[in-house]
C-alpha cells in the first residue's frame, strides 16, 4: 500500500497466543506518533487455516498494516504471502529479537505455539500475585500487609488500584491503602517490615479535575468536600508530609500513565531488593 494513511488507520495483530504481548508491542510503536489513531483488530489464538481466513478476510475489508507472531510455518508463509498480493505492510514483530537470540545462544529456535504462555512456576506466581492484588486492594484485609511486596499508599483517586493490578500481572504481590482525612493511617501499615512502601503523590489542580470527573461519570455533579479545591491542596500536602517523615520513596502521577507509573514502582522495587 504506497498511498499515505491519514491519522487514523487500520492495524491488525495476528498471534497464535493470547495476543497480549503483540498488543502491547503495538501499543509501545504506536504511541511513538502522537498524531497517528491506531483502529485495532486483534485475533488471538490462530492455529488453524479457517482462523486464518478470518483475520485475512478482514484484513482486505479494513487494509492497514498487519503484525503478527504465528510460530506455524505454513500460517506465516500464507499471511505474508496474501499481504503481499494486498500490498500490505506485514511484520514478524518477534523475529529480529529471536535471531539475535538463536544466534547468541548458539541455537535453533523450537517454534514452540504460545512458549511464552506455558504453565510454568511464573504463571503461577502471577495468577498468586492477582489474587492476592484483588484481596487487599483498598485498604481490605490488612492483616495481611505484611505478606505483599509493595504496598502503595496515597488520597483518594490516585489510580493506586490500576498500578496495583500492572504490578500483579508482573508477578508482584501489591497492597493499597487510601490516605482518608482526618483518619490515621492504619498501624498495620507501619507494623509491615518485608513490603516496600510507595507513596503516590499528585498535584492538587491535577487531583480535583480527576475527582470531579469521577462525580461526573456517577452523575453527581454537586461540589463537595472531595472537590473543594482547598481540602483538596491539603489533602496532598498533608500525604506529602507524611511520607517525608515515614521515608517512603515517592510517585508523583501527575503527569504518569498508569503503565508509567508501574514501572515506577516496579524499579523501585527492584532497587529495594537488591540492598537487602
Amino acid at each position: 500500500m504506497s498511498e499515505k494513511l491519514g491519522p487514523s488507520f487500520h492495524i491488525h495483530l495476528i498471534s497464535d497466543a493470547t495476543g497480549e504481548t503483540l498488543a502491547s508491542i503495538a501499543k509501545a510503536a504506536c504511541a511513538q506518533f502522537e498524531d497517528a489513531d491506531p483502529v485495532e483488530h486483534i485475533y488471538a489464538l490462530v492455529r488453524t487455516g479457517r482462523q486464518l481466513n478470518r483475520a485475512l478476510e478482514e484484513i482486505e475489508t479494513s487494509p492497514g498494516i498487519v503484525m503478527f507472531t504465528l510460530m506455524n510455518e505454513e500460517l506465516r508463509a500464507r499471511l505474508e504471502e496474501r499481504c503481499r498480493e494486498l500490498g500490505t505492510p506485514c511484520v514478524a514483530v518477534l523475529d529480529g529479537t529471536l535471531s539475535e537470540l538463536s544466534r547468541f545462544l548458539g541455537r535453533e529456535q523450537t517454534h514452540q505455539t504460545a512458549g511464552q504462555h506455558q504453565l510454568d512456576e511464573a504463571y503461577f506466581d502471577r495468577i498468586e500475585a492477582l489474587n492476592y492484588t484483588i484481596a487487599h486492594d483498598d485498604g481490605q484485609n490488612l492483616g495481611g500487609l505484611a505478606e505483599s511486596d509493595i504496598i502503595l499508599v496515597g488520597v483518594s483517586r490516585t489510580s493506586k488500584t490500576p498500578t496495583c493490578m500492572y504490578l500483579a500481572n508482573r508477578g508482584v504481590k501489591a497492597a493499597n491503602v487510601p490516605l482518608v482525612p482526618g483518619v490515621p493511617l492504619p498501624d498495620e501499615v507501619y507494623q509491615a517490615k518485608r513490603p516496600l512502601i510507595v507513596g503516590i503523590t499528585v498535584s492538587a489542580d491535577r487531583l480535583i479535575q480527576v475527582r470531579r470527573n469521577r462525580l461526573l461519570s456517577l452523575k453527581e455533579s454537586a461540589e463537595t468536600d472531595y472537590t473543594d479545591p482547598d481540602i483538596v491542596k491539603r489533602e496532598v500536602v498533608e500525604a506529602r508530609r507524611l511520607f517525608t517523615q515515614a521515608g517512603w520513596p515517592v510517585i508523583d502521577v501527575s503527569r504518569r500513565s498508569i503503565e508509567e507509573t508501574a514501572a515506577a514502582a516496579f524499579n523501585l522495587l527492584q532497587d529495594a531488593q537488591v540492598k537487602k
